[in-house]
């Protein structure tokens, strides 16, 4: 097996069925560039372009296929209510869909936890949740100010624009994008948790001194995007005491690793801590149909009728496919003992690779099947998985400078896919670092 490098932001023109891709679609897109294949089917944790070659996918939609491509019980209660003329749009109607979603919902997450949350749907996607919330927190408290912090990812519409920290990302506004904080994350910067909770709550205070109310300070408790970044327990509760005694709210985004991805429904269970806003989307959906929730504590649900709306806010197929997802997967704890087997395995395949290679400098983070593989040169990382994509496996890249190999498999995956893309990442590294000479990929 040779090293394989491709440049990620060229795409080659020699396949006419990729032609039309390039002659229409924007340069915007990103994906495809790291991927170059033409996808036909996807069942489980693998995907097969339509030439019949298979991948194995630690990709999982970004994280949004938590259960898995065309999963068997949730696509045939799709073509269920396809078939019998069930309503598809309905903007805020009531349906039976949306009654059973909400009914499941709440007897299969919410009470089992003891939380109280009123549920608005804002829109299809992430984005929109963050913005209603934003919204909603600066209407509850009549502050415009909101507190992110460093290397966060909340969005790309103008507002969780706002919050999150990638430059590149940011300069694509065009606009100032005001009425923002940032404080360290946990740790970061080689800061003590303790340092990191000094300094949010000095931030906060200076805001204050300056007569600028801070309404919200919006949280992800692991960083996807920004390098797969672990909040502990204590800091997150050090956070909500923060907060909470200063009367700002605290919003939890949950929209990548909420829905099972760290082990547990929320992200946030494992710190003990209620968020006052609670932000899904991604993985809500069950089978990748878009869907997203803003939950709130029922006295911040001030909303005046149609006050905040969106053509998309009901999309039946998507609440048919969530109900489904939690009555299959969240009515017991499999799910959750099989999350954390994965995650072992997973934690101890990424470990072999740094014993292996004391020399390089390799480290691994993660939570449940969040994981990563820190390489200390960006460059070293893209290598990774370029060879690995060459050889079957689809890995991301996050971090401030693309440096961590992300891995997010689909919860579901079985245990002959998990160790067939194991194996695959660590002969991509093995190959990275001892091959003399990369040659050009193919596609």
């Amino acid at each position: 097996m040779k090293n394989v490098t491709c440049d990620a932001d060229v795409e080659t023109p020699r396949d006419p069925a990729t032609a039309v891709f390039a002659r229409r679609e924007s340069q915007v897109r990103g994906y495809c560039r790291s991927f170059p294949a033409v996808f036909a089917r996807a069942r489980g944790a693998s995907l097969w372009d339509e030439h019949g070659r298979q991948y194995v996918d630690f990709f999982a939609g970004a994280g949004t296929m938590n259960y898995g491509h065309n999963e068997p019980r949730m696509k045939a209660a799709l073509v269920a209510y396809l078939a019998d003329d069930a309503m598809l749009h309905s903007l805020d109607l009531h349906t039976v869909a949306k009654r059973e979603f909400l009914e499941e919902f709440e007897r299969t997450i919410l009470v089992p936890r003891g939380l109280d949350y009123r549920i608005q749907f804002p829109g299809p996607t992430g984005t929109n949740a963050v913005e209603a919330a934003l919204k909603l927190a600066r209407k509850v408290t009549g502050r415009r100010t909101v507190v992110s912090f460093s290397q966060a990812y909340h969005g790309m519409t103008l507002g969780a624009l706002a919050l999150t920290a990638n430059p590149m990302a940011r300069a694509g506004a065009g606009v100032p994008l005001p009425h923002v904080l940032v404080a360290p994350y946990d740790r970061a910067n080689g800061q003590t948790t303790e340092q990191a909770l000094a300094a949010l709550a000095a931030l906060l205070d200076q805001a204050v001194a300056r007569g600028e109310g801070v309404a919200a300070i919006v949280v992800e408790c692991v960083q996807g995007e920004g390098g797969i970044n672990v909040a502990s327990p204590e800091w997150l509760r050090g956070v909500a005491a923060i907060a909470a005694a200063r009367g700002v709210l605290l919003i939890v985004d949950d929209i990548q690793a909420g829905c099972g991805r760290t082990g547990t429904f929320f992200s946030f269970e494992e710190a003990g801590i209620t968020p006052d806003i609670v932000l899904l989307s991604k993985a809500i959906g069950g089978i990748g149909l878009p869907l997203a929730l803003v939950l709130m504590k029922p006295h911040l649900d001030v909303w005046a009728p149609g006050e905040h709306n969106g053509t998309f806010r009901g999309f039946n197929l998507a609440f048919v496919a969530a109900t489904t997802a939690l009555r299959c997967y969240w009515r017991d704890d499999d799910l959750m003992l099989t999350v954390a087997s994965r995650a072992t395995e997973m934690h101890a395949a990424l470990q072999s690779i740094v014993a292996m290679h004391p020399h390089v400098g390799f480290s691994v983070r993660g939570r449940g099947m969040m994981q990563g593989l820190h390489c200390p040169d960006p460059a070293m990382a893209a290598r990774i998985t370029q060879t690995a994509w060459a050889n079957g496996l689809m890995a991301e890249r996050s971090g401030p400078h693309d440096e961590v190999v992300k891995l997010m498999p689909p919860l579901t995956i079985s245990d002959t896919e998990l160790q067939q893309g194991l194996t695959i990442l660590q002969a991509a590294v093995l190959n990275v670092l001892t091959a003399d000479e990369p040659v050009a990929c193919v596609v």
